[in-house]
Formats: structure tokens, sequence, C-alpha cells
């Protein structure tokens, strides 16, 4: 029997490259995004398919767990960026950030979790970022709202282990193709007062010339990775420089 994979977040970057993995390897995949389009994927697209899906809404949520039938792993990839200085941010963008960064991983979860108990197998991979692996400037709401599925994804792998449910981490260094900050949910010219241009500009500059940065790809390998770990295994880190970081870690 095949298995099945529901992935959020798949309309571009790492969850279009993770569904676009797992179908390539034979999984029926049901790639979920808040505007739907079967278009957007290359290869065979048999097993595939595309539901919509608002991670910060609960009806969302419940219409696309019921249409998608029986998942065997779900993968939490959908996030937003922010980068800025904490002090100019709003406190509402705060909120939207955790939003879906942090309650919509939650929401997710706890919506697959009783069907994965009662079949007592399953798998749930979070995707978080190499910002809880070292301290990055410009980075704090967004850091904080990544670092609390961090914490949140340890303590459940846990209490999931008693029912067969395996819990897991991947965390993606930088990936530039992305255009993580041209998605952010504020543009960064909004979030740099005066008085930080000249503590910002090295930072930005940095961020432009990284010595190691992460691809698409590294984070979808390191999802079947996670999901096909029998070592009791939690923290994946993908990409070069998220290597690299977790080693110093």
């Amino acid at each position: 029997m095949t298995n099945t994979v529901l992935i959020t977040g798949t309309s571009s970057g790492y969850g279009k490259a993770i569904a676009e993995l797992f179908l390539a390897r034979g999984w029926n995949v049901i790639a979920t995004m808040r505007r739907p389009s079967a278009a957007r994927f290359t290869g065979d697209t048999g097993r595939l398919r595309v539901l919509p899906l608002d991670v910060t809404d609960e009806e969302s949520i419940a219409a696309a767990i019921d249409a998608a039938g029986p998942i065997d792993v779900l993968v939490n990839n959908a996030g937003i960026g922010m980068v800025g200085a904490f002090e100019a941010t709003p406190m509402s963008a705060i909120r939207a950030i955790f939003d879906t960064n942090s309650f919509g991983v939650m929401a997710m979860t706890q919506a697959v979790i009783p069907q994965m108990r009662r079949r007592q197998s399953g798998t749930i991979v979070n995707v978080t970022s190499t910002v809880t692996l070292a301290s990055f400037p410009l980075a704090a709401a967004y850091t904080a709202s990544k670092q609390a599925i961090e914490g949140f994804t340890g303590s459940l792998a846990h209490e999931l282990a008693h029912f067969n449910i395996g819990v897991k981490l991947v965390e993606p260094g930088y990936a530039p193709t992305t255009g993580f900050t041209n998605n952010a949910i504020l543009p960064l010219d909004q979030l740099l007062p005066d008085d930080y241009a000249a503590f910002a500009r090295p930072v930005l500059e940095a961020f432009a010339a990284p010595a190691l940065t992460t691809l698409e790809t590294d984070v979808a390998e390191a999802v079947w990775g996670a999901v096909h770990d029998t070592s009791g295994q939690l923290h994946f880190p993908a990409g070069a420089d998220a290597v690299a970081l977790a080693r110093k870690h």
C-alpha cells in the first residue's frame, strides 16, 4: 500500500520541493496551499492531490483533514518570514507570524494525532530554521516563533512515542533562492528605523553574500531522512550552513 504525505505551504520553496521529491519516490502526496494550483508541480503528478488550506483557520484545517483521508506523514512546512528591528515591529505582525509559524503548526498537529493514535503509526515533521541553532540579528520575532516549535516538538515526541508516532524537526539554513525576505510579512524598509541603519548595514551585507547556503532540495532530502529515521533522532539540519551550525551547537 502506498504511503500518503500531507505537506503544508507547497506553493513554492521548500514545500514544493518536498512534494516533488515524495512524488518522485512513489508516495501519494497531498499538497496544500492557500490558493491551490496543481500546475506549479513538475514531473509525474498522477499521485498528487492539491487542497486549499489556511493553517490559521480552524474550519479550513478541518475541511482539509476531512478531504485528505488517512495521512501517514504530516509535514508542517507552511511559514512566513520577517526581518527587521524588533522595536519597529508592530505587535499585530508578531501575532500574525506566531499564528502561522507556531499556532498553525500546533493546530495541524492536533488535527492529525487522533487518526495516527488509532492506527498506532505515523510521523509528524515540523520544519523550523537554523535561527534556532544560533542567534541571528534582526530576527527576534521570527526566531521566537520557530523556537516555540522546537520546544513543542521535543516535548511532543515523548508523549506520541507511546503510540508509535514519530515527531521530528527539520532545520533549514538560509536559502536565498526561496526569496525569504521578499515573502516577509512586512517589507524590511518598514522595520528598519534610521537609528538602526549603521547596525543593520553589515548584517544585511553578510546576508547578501553568505559563505554557505541551503537549497530547496536539501530540505526535501532532510524531510525524507526524518520520515524514514528509525534511530530516534529528533533534529535534522538541512543545508550546508545548517549542518555547520548544528556541529557547533
